[in-house]
């Protein structure tokens, strides 16, 4: 391993065990979302949530988030490798000389894995019985956080680069060439960070009560951001070369729309101070039959009692 401000020459494996390695990225990846928990705890906590629920809650953003990046990578960016290979869209496999190996999911498209969150989170709503837009302004502090950890791990795996740059910024990363680029990952990973920080103190100004501004703003910032900074990069597939946006611009354009129509929807609506509230739905509808039975319990004996006597 080699490390200098201008050059950059990383393993991307920390260590490995037989056909199993344990990669920079994945570690990464499992931070990002372990501090983004804990970001959201204390809003929990703030607004006098049960945590319990955010534990519920992570589940449902994790398996939204790796299914929806997962399947997004394959459809949008290589369909016509994983449409031959469909197993591998589902296993951490790869078929290399005849045999399946090990290698992890190589491949996760982020904008896939918004709209898996997207579904999730609606999911989760109707369980619990949950105002999603209000669930949304929340949550769309911490979620930056986990996508600037994964930018940092695509910085350790040396992909996802810019393009070459004589700048003061660029450097070289040994793994594919010695010419100097943009290290976008890094752009990007301090982007999102940014944008935590800026809906943070609005929501500390009360502007979560504006039903879906933060969430429309987070929508502006975080594709406006990976649009412009898109035009740093090199082209991840080649049909992109032909295109004069690439994929990551085109599938960021309808998520910018829709986070400045919902900015303009949510600041037409007059504020509301109504807390966030999450109820186990099932629960309740358990409760209600059991005072209704209880009820007819005591009714029925009452009649018994009278037989007796």
């Amino acid at each position: 391993m080699s490390i200098s401000l201008a050059t950059w020459n990383v393993d991307p494996e920390i260590f490995r065990i037989g056909d199993f390695a344990v990669r920079y990225y994945g570690v990464l990846f499992a931070v990002g979302m372990i501090l983004s928990y804990q970001f959201m705890k204390q809003i929990f906590k703030r607004e006098q949530i049960a945590i319990q629920y955010l534990d519920k809650l992570l589940i449902y953003i994790v398996v939204g988030t790796v299914v929806g990046a997962r399947l997004g990578h394959c459809l949008f960016y290589d369909f016509a490798y994983y449409s031959q290979h469909p197993l591998e869209i589902i296993l951490p496999i790869a078929k290399v000389d005849g045999s399946y190996h090990f290698v992890g999911f190589m491949g996760l498209a982020s904008h896939g894995g918004a709209i898996g969150v997207l579904l999730s989170l609606a999911l989760f709503c109707k369980r619990y019985k949950t105002n999603l837009l209000q669930l949304l302004d929340r949550l769309v502090i911490a979620i930056p956080i986990t996508g600037a950890f994964i930018r940092f791990g695509n910085f350790m795996n040396s992909e996802i680069y810019g393009k070459p740059t004589d700048s003061i910024f660029g450097i070289i990363f040994q793994r594919d060439d010695l010419i100097p680029r943009h290290p976008t990952q890094l752009y990007e990973a301090f982007a999102y960070l940014a944008v935590t920080v800026i809906l943070y103190v609005l929501y500390q100004k009360k502007y979560s009560g504006y039903k879906g501004l933060l969430f429309g703003l987070f929508l502006i910032f975080m594709f406006t951001a990976r649009f412009i900074l898109e035009y740093f990069k090199e082209n991840q597939v080649a049909f992109e070369n032909e295109m004069v946006l690439n994929m990551g611009q085109i599938l960021s354009i309808p998520f910018m729309i829709v986070g400045l129509l919902l900015v303009i929807w949510s600041l037409k609506r007059p504020k509301v101070d109504t807390p966030l509230r999450i109820v186990d739905a099932k629960a309740v509808q358990n409760n209600e039959k059991d005072s209704i039975e209880e009820p007819k319990d005591a009714e029925s004996s009452n009649e018994s009692d009278k037989i007796n006597d």
